[in-house]
C-alpha cells in the first residue's frame, strides 16, 4: 500500500503575504529617516560646537567646573589630550575641595563657572569665595540651551570652560553672605512650619478615628478650647460634659455643641496616636521659636548703622500693625534715607 505523501514547505521559504512585505517596507523606510535625522542632528550639533570654540577667549584665566555628589570635575584649558593635566578630577570630600583650590591657584585661575546641581556646590561655592575667586553660579538652563554640550563628566567641564572663557555664561543671582545666612534661618522655620501643620492633619485623624467630631465644631482644634480640651482628653477626662467646660468664652459653639461632638469611642491606639502627634506638634513650635531667636539675632547683625529713628513712632491710620512690622524691619535693615512713606492696606 503507497500513500502518497506532501511535505509541508518550512516557514522561511513561503514567500512574505501582502502585510508583511508592506511592514517591512515602512520599517527600513523609518529606519532610513531616523538615521537622516540622526545625521543632520550630529552635523548641526559639530557645527555649532565648532562655531562656540572660534569664538574669542574673553577670560583667558578661566576655569569650569561640573558639579557631582562624590567627584568634581575641572577643567582649566582646551584640549584633545586625553591625557593633558588641564582636566582633573577630584573628590568631593574636604580634602578634595581644598585640592582644587591648589589645583586652580597652580594655573592661575582666578574666575570659576559651576553649575548649580543640587546642593553640592554650596560646599565648593563658599570655599571659592572665601578664597578669592569670581565664581559664577550657572544655572543648567543656560548651557542646556546651547546645542554641541557633551553628555559625560570630563567632557561637560571642558564645555562650561568653552561657554565661560568666550562668556557666553551668565551667574545666577547669589545674595551677600549675611542675606545668604538670613535666607537659611527662614527657610529651616519655613521646613517646621509645614511640619507642625502635619501634626495638626495627625491630631485630627486621631480625633476623627475616636469620632470626636472636635474639627466640625471648632475652626481651629490649636486654638485656645482645642488645646484645653486635647490636654484633658490626653489626662484622662472621657465625659463630654466635663470637656465641654474647657471651653474658651470667645468660642462660638456652645457648650453643648461641643459635650454632643466629643462624644464617641477612646480607643487605647487612636489615643497614642492622638499623643504622639501632639507632642510632636508642642516640640514643632519650640523649634519655630528657637528660628525667630536665631532670625532676629541676624537682623540684629544686619542692622545699618545710619538706620533712622522713624521705625519708634505708631503704626500711622491706616496701616495694620503687620505691614508696619514689615517695614520696621526692612528699615532696620537697610536704613532709609529719609523715611519712605507707607501704603495703606486698602
Amino acid at each position: 500500500m503507497t500513500a502518497s505523501t506532501t511535505r509541508r514547505q518550512p516557514a522561511s521559504s513561503t514567500p512574505p503575504s501582502g502585510q508583511q512585505a508592506q511592514a517591512q517596507a515602512q520599517r527600513k523606510a523609518y529606519n532610513r529617516r531616523k538615521t537622516r535625522a540622526k545625521a543632520k542632528s550630529e552635523a548641526l550639533r559639530h557645527k555649532e560646537a565648532a562655531q562656540v570654540q572660534a569664538l574669542p577667549v574673553l577670560r583667558p584665566h578661566a576655569a569650569g567646573i561640573d558639579i557631582g555628589s562624590r567627584s568634581h570635575w575641572v577643567c582649566v584649558g582646551f584640549t584633545t589630550e586625553a591625557d593633558s593635566g588641564l582636566i582633573q578630577e577630584f573628590p568631593a570630600h574636604t580634602d578634595g575641595l581644598k585640592a582644587i583650590v591648589s589645583f586652580l591657584r597652580e594655573h592661575q585661575v582666578t574666575t570659576v563657572a559651576l553649575e548649580s546641581t543640587g546642593i553640592y556646590w554650596v560646599p565648593l561655592y563658599e570655599l571659592l569665595s572665601a578664597e578669592g575667586f569670581e565664581v559664577l553660579l550657572v544655572d543648567p538652563s543656560y548651557s542646556h540651551q546651547l546645542r554641541g554640550r557633551p553628555k559625560t563628566d570630563r567632557r561637560d567641564c571642558q564645555w562650561i570652560y568653552r561657554l565661560h572663557s568666550v562668556g557666553l555664561l551668565a551667574a545666577a543671582f547669589r545674595p551677600d553672605e549675611k542675606t545668604c545666612q538670613l535666607r537659611a534661618y527662614l527657610r529651616q522655620r519655613a521646613n517646621v512650619v509645614r511640619q507642625a501643620s502635619k501634626h495638626v492633619q495627625h491630631m485630627q485623624k486621631a480625633l476623627e478615628q475616636m469620632n470626636l467630631k472636635l474639627t466640625e465644631i471648632l475652626s481651629d482644634i490649636t486654638g485656645v478650647t482645642g488645646r484645653s480640651i486635647i490636654r484633658a482628653i490626653l489626662r484622662g477626662t472621657r465625659a463630654a460634659e466635663k470637656l465641654a467646660k474647657y471651653r474658651d468664652k470667645q468660642c462660638k459653639a456652645s457648650e453643648a455643641e461641643i459635650a454632643q461632638a466629643l462624644t464617641g469611642s477612646y480607643r487605647e491606639e487612636h489615643l497614642f496616636e492622638l499623643k504622639q502627634a501632639y507632642e510632636a506638634w508642642q516640640f514643632s513650635l519650640r523649634q519655630v521659636e528657637q528660628a525667630d531667636t536665631q532670625i532676629a539675632l541676624q537682623l540684629g547683625r544686619m542692622k545699618s548703622k545710619d538706620c533712622s529713628p522713624w521705625h519708634l513712632r505708631r503704626p500711622p491710620c491706616g496701616v495694620s500693625r503687620q505691614l508696619f512690622q514689615g517695614f520696621n524691619t526692612i528699615m532696620r535693615v537697610f536704613g532709609p534715607k529719609p523715611a519712605p512713606s507707607l501704603p495703606t492696606d486698602r
